[in-house]
């Protein structure tokens, strides 16, 4: 008896059918079963996301722990964004060729293996071959937990579950600086691995015990496709690294940072002609060229820059006026607080013909949060920061699923533009999420150069102001120093850091109104955009009616 083939269509009942080609069918499961996918699909989603935002949350700390320098230690949040967005590339195919079950497995175990080489490195460049690693692996992930928050819900609710799945790995952040620091305190960085290898053994388990159904597969890798691989995957990489390392290393004094720009730019081009030309593209450059989608891609990165405010503004202060992560677990909880009543808010609200209106309100409400902390001052404290912060981690949850439901209908009608569509989302968060690391930073940097030169400019001993601080510190510091001329140094260099930590508060205060500034201009080109589409229709149902009225006119007449 012949085989059948793995790649035979099979005869799907209408509500079983998968949506696309590699997604799961979506069986009617009882009750408890329902309820176990969607706690496994919450756990996957936070595997994954955990194992960047674990290192994110304590970069200064493991500086210390690998006697890097600021330039070094940041490649390890660099080369993971690297890994997840080249795998991008070929994670959907794989899904469609060989099937959820080899996908779900080798990646969760793939993910494990990882998780405990990780135990191993044991400085700083195999960190980061391991940490390029896991930003592959972790890849997988995300969509993992998607798969399994839809076999969690009935199909009237499919759409809250897309906004589960897709929302949940944004507690990662805020989660990694609530608990991290007793890990660190179990076996330095090698508790938070510890951890991330039990959460992925976990997560293994519960995949293994509950499977997800099986989809449709088809042949769909072409030679071609390795070749745009080989290319855009570098392409992407190098500049990565540039928007990781270019505010660090500074973009114009740091000349392999133009090396790489220009030899990405070489790159990606490359594979962009190879793609336009090609009958069945990896990449659709026509669909993505399109007008609606490039402006769709230009709204998402830019509120992925705008809330680039919360980790490079908002933590950034405050590590810079010296807190550390056990300091801010109030704001940690604001944040999740926010994120959680984003999710909810955005599952309750979500209809597929009002999907743009949750975009206009979190740029609305983004822009309130940023001005509220350009108040900021060298009193401030994470508690001064909860409603602005919980403001920021509500709007960073309510539009992500409209944003990417807004692409998927040009996804549903023409499968073939998945992969352009998951690698346009994928770069819109995660290059996203960069870019706006980069540009704030940058800014933060600028505005501090600007402001320390002004206050420099006043701290002249002319100033009766300035002399009565230097005072203050002298007698603050003479019962510890006795000799005068190391006592007057002390006193100047103590003036001097206050009128840094005074320069940076002012620079932070800027890259605040900045984030509203940027959040307003795109409020505004969004509601001209939505204004005019209501223009254009409310014309066109206008000729229509009139051509409709003329119609019938002419056949009274007759």
């Amino acid at each position: 008896m012949a085989k059948e083939s793995p790649y035979a269509p099979r005869d799907w009942q209408p509500h079983e059918k998968p949506m696309l080609l590699g997604s799961p069918s979506t069986p009617l499961h009882p009750g408890h079963k329902r309820i176990a996918f969607g706690l496994i699909g919450l756990l996957i989603s936070l595997t994954g996301a955990l194992s960047n935002a674990l290192v994110t949350a304590n970069l200064t700390n493991l500086q210390g722990t690998f006697g890097a320098y600021s330039n070094e230690i940041a490649w390890l949040p660099a080369v993971y964004v690297m890994g997840n967005i080249s795998i991008n590339l070929l994670l959907v195919k794989f899904r469609q060729q060989f099937g959820l079950r080899i996908f779900t497995e080798a990646f969760l175990v793939l993910y494990v293996l990882v998780a405990f080489f990780h135990l191993f490195a044991n400085d700083l460049n195999s960190a980061i071959v391991v940490r390029a690693a896991h930003g592959m692996v972790g890849a997988a992930l995300s969509s993992l937990g998607i798969y399994y928050q839809i076999q969690a819900w009935p199909a009237k609710h499919r759409l809250k579950a897309l906004t589960i799945g897709i929302c949940a790995s944004q507690l990662a952040i805020p989660l990694a600086r609530l608990f991290s620091t007793e890990l660190l305190q179990l076996d330095e960085w090698r508790g938070l691995y510890l951890f991330e290898l039990g959460l992925a053994l976990v997560a293994l388990g519960c995949v293994l015990l509950l499977k997800l159904p099986p989809g449709d597969r088809r042949e769909v890798f072409e030679k071609k496709d390795f070749l745009t691989f080989i290319l855009l995957a570098p392409g992407m990489a190098l500049i990565c690294g540039v928007l990781s390392l270019g505010r660090i290393d500074w973009w114009f004094t740091t000349p392999w940072l133009g090396i790489c720009l220009a030899l990405a730019l070489v790159l990606i081009v490359a594979a962009i002609v190879i793609e336009h030309n090609r009958s069945n593209p990896l990449i659709n450059t026509r669909w993505l060229g399109s007008g609606s989608i490039v402006r769709l891609g230009i709204v998402m990165i830019m509120m992925r820059i705008m809330l680039a405010e919360q980790n490079t503004g908002a933590i950034g202060f405050l590590q810079q006026i010296g807190l550390q992560n056990d300091q801010m677990r109030q704001l940690a909880l604001a944040i999740i607080a926010g994120i959680v009543l984003g999710i909810v808010a955005s599952a309750l609200t979500i209809k597929p013909g009002k999907l743009n209106w949750p975009i206009v309100t979190s740029l609305i409400i983004m822009m309130v949060a940023s001005l509220m902390d350009a108040q900021s001052n060298p009193l401030t404290r994470p508690e001064n920061m909860l409603l602005s912060q919980f403001l920021l981690g509500f709007s960073s949850a309510f539009f992500l699923a409209p944003a990417m439901l807004i692409g998927i209908g040009g996804v549903v009608t023409k499968p073939q533009n998945l992969v352009s569509f998951v690698v346009l989302f994928g770069m819109s968060q995660n290059l996203g999420g960069l870019v706006g690391a980069a540009i704030l930073g940058t800014f933060q940097t600028w505005r501090e150069k600007y402001h320390s030169s002004l206050l420099g400019d006043q701290l002249s001993l002319l100033d009766p102001n300035v002399t009565d601080r230097l005072s203050q510190y002298s007698t603050l510091f003479s019962s510890y120093i006795g000799d005068s001329a190391l006592l007057s140094a002390q006193s100047t260099s103590q003036l001097q850091s206050v009128a840094t930590l005074q320069a940076n508060v002012l620079a932070y205060n800027d890259t605040y109104l900045l984030t509203a500034a940027m959040a307003l201009v795109t409020l505004m080109w969004v509601l001209w955009r939505l204004s005019r589409q209501r223009f254009v229709n409310w014309r066109q149902a206008q000729r229509d009616a009139l051509a409709a009225s003329s119609s019938s006119a002419s056949g009274t007449e007759q």
